[in-house]
């Protein structure tokens, strides 16, 4: 287990309350646990450099990356990681470079959902990928899961898609989502970067890593914006059924389940924002 507990700092979310940070729609966690420091994503743009020197943190120093799904609001910032850190391998999925559009009144979006970096950009941190399908074990307490798979009761919000060899559209499966895992003395930290096989889904998969631990956190972008309130409602009961000590429901949730999950958890609804950190009881 860690030596000392757990610590997580919101590098880029939608929003902050913090003078001289910087928000985005986007998600970025910098994280240090069981002797390593995690990147969790890296926002949409290069912001995360500058919030990262506002925040005291040294991102020269990361030792590891995760990339939770392949859309440019968490991966928009890793040209700029790499140019900072020369050492940290990025573990993301082999499906992750979709050029996956979302649809409205039946075409595509002028702006792609997917990873929008220059083809250049991708040559240069080519050597630095692991590709992942299945689970990886990054220590024997840290694990990103692979591909997420789908819960029963699970309701997709939103549907993106993709172009295939033909030219035809197809429905991204999302295969590509997954969720990073750390084990801690006091139960399972989860995050997850925005939940499009389900938020249930990726609490799910995240306790499948360690089977039989209890979810001490779980930090998630939930996609719930534009579920309706029956699936919102839905979501809120699974996660006051767990019993977690903190629900932290962060980026593409919306307001109206973030307030939903307050009411419903009170205190163990805990609203992050850019520039904000936090650390394990290690109980």
């Amino acid at each position: 287990m860690s030596k000392q507990p757990i610590i997580y700092k919101f590098l880029v979310e939608n929003k902050t309350e913090h003078t001289g940070m910087l928000a985005e729609h986007g998600l970025s966690i910098y994280i240090e646990a069981d002797d390593k420091k995690i990147l969790f994503d890296a926002g949409a743009t290069d912001i995360v450099i500058h919030n990262a020197e506002v925040m005291g943190v040294d991102l020269s120093e990361v030792d590891v990356a995760a990339v939770s799904h392949g859309h440019y609001d968490h991966t928009g910032g890793f040209p700029a990681f790499c140019e900072k850190n020369e050492k940290a391998k990025i573990y993301i999925h082999k499906d992750a470079f979709r050029d996956s559009y979302g649809f409205r009144n039946g075409e595509p979006e002028d702006e792609k959902s997917g990873i929008c970096w220059t083809e250049e950009e991708r040559e240069a941190l080519e050597d630095r990928f692991i590709f992942t399908e299945s689970p990886a074990y990054i220590t024997d307490n840290i694990c990103v899961t692979g591909t997420v798979p789908y819960a029963e009761g699970t309701n997709i919000t939103e549907n993106f898609y993709f172009q295939d060899e033909d030219g035809n559209w197809q429905k991204d499966d999302m295969s590509h989502e997954q969720v990073l895992v750390i084990r801690e003395p006091d139960g399972l930290y989860i995050f997850s970067g925005c939940s499009h096989r389900g938020v249930i889904s990726a609490l799910e998969a995240g306790k499948s890593m360690f089977p039989g631990e209890r979810v001490a956190v779980l930090v998630a972008g939930m996609h719930l914006y534009s579920a309706s309130a029956e699936d919102r409602a839905y979501v809120v009961d699974q996660m006051a059924a767990e019993g977690l000590d903190k629900v932290m429901p962060v980026h593409c949730t919306g307001i109206k389940a973030i307030c939903d999950l307050k009411t419903k958890l009170g205190d163990a609804c805990v609203v992050a924002v850019t520039g904000d950190s936090f650390k394990g009881s290690g109980a």
